[in-house]
């Protein structure tokens, strides 16, 4: 494989928002119906959201967005335990479904190309589900589907990997589209850590990776934050990052659920010392963020501490 960055040279300067918004799980809605409903929801205030920061980024910079990065769960939350049918009938989206029409509109009506990631089905795999990044054009078609290669709680392409070779071809594996804002891509949650993926991304041409997560947020270096800088700069791509601004909806999951636990901080003193202090963790999301400034309104340039509880850092 071989990079051609000639395209390049012909792309005009635009803005790209990396939306942080707070994400609505389905986990705990009392039906798949009620839950179909919250994800309706969820594309309608994403809408709103990337109208407002629009029209923000237009008003106080001059600049015109043109790429629009969603975060992970932005959608549906994440799985906690449930079946895969469970799960598909609940979460998942169908590839040519409803939910992807509803995000076109999204993308045409604000003129941007329009990245994010879902849960969705795959009529070759009835029995798994897999999670995807996308891209869509300001025409509103899908133009681009990663599967995640890596990934922990997830069906992946690799489970299935001969016959999805026989179906899709290599090159779905690490796809790459040529458009007027540059070759984009998309990477996932932690696979961001890995350098392989980006680098046979770049391999094949991409010099705009779009990363939708749902991470801590810190002002530390976190793995994550460094792995970012670490992907755009040995690949000379640009990465646009979103991370969620908090989960609603869900109750943590684990060893401990419904007893009083405590987590561990690390906090540096003058001087240079440290010293560990021992918190008391919240019983659910919802506490965490209880009268919390609402995350999502404007586009956001660096993550803010606190974003994610650490429980969650390995459902991403």
């Amino acid at each position: 494989m071989s990079r051609n960055v000639a395209s390049a040279s012909a792309v005009e300067s635009y803005a790209a928002l990396a939306l942080q918004m707070r994400c609505h799980a389905v986990n705990e809605c009392s039906t798949p119906g009620k839950a179909r409903s919250r994800i309706r929801d969820n594309i309608e205030r994403t809408g709103d959201l990337i109208r407002g920061s629009k029209r923000f980024v237009g008003t106080y910079s001059g600049d015109a967005v043109r790429l629009a990065v969603l975060p992970e769960y932005f959608l549906s939350g994440f799985p906690q335990g449930e079946s895969a049918a469970e799960w598909a009938e609940r979460a998942c989206l169908q590839p040519d479904g409803a939910e992807y029409r509803l995000l076109g509109n999204i993308a045409r009506d604000n003129d941007v190309w329009l990245s994010g990631n879902a849960y969705e089905t795959d009529s070759h795999f009835p029995d798994l589900y897999f999670q995807s990044s996308f891209i869509i054009d300001p025409a509103g078609e899908c133009k681009l589907r990663y599967r995640r290669l890596i990934s922990m709680y997830s069906p992946t392409p690799h489970d299935v990997l001969d016959r999805y070779l026989d179906i899709y071809g290599e090159k779905a594996l690490f796809p790459v589209i040529d458009t007027e804002l540059g070759r984009l891509a998309c990477v996932a949650s932690e696979e961001i850590l890995f350098p392989e993926i980006c680098r046979a991304l770049a391999l094949n041409g991409a010099e705009v990776i779009c990363h939708s997560s749902s991470e801590m947020g810190s002002p530390r270096a976190t793995p994550k934050n460094t792995a970012k800088r670490a992907r755009a700069f040995e690949n000379v791509a640009y990465v646009v990052s979103a991370n969620s601004g908090g989960i609603s909806g869900i109750r943590f999951q684990g060893p401990g659920a419904g007893r009083s636990r405590s987590r561990r901080l690390n906090v540096r003193l003058r001087g240079g010392r440290h010293r560990s202090v021992a918190t008391k963790a919240p019983q659910t999301v919802d506490e965490q963020y209880a009268g919390a400034p609402a995350a999502g309104t404007v586009p956001e340039r660096l993550h803010r501490p606190g974003h994610l509880p650490a429980q969650h850092a390995a459902g991403g």
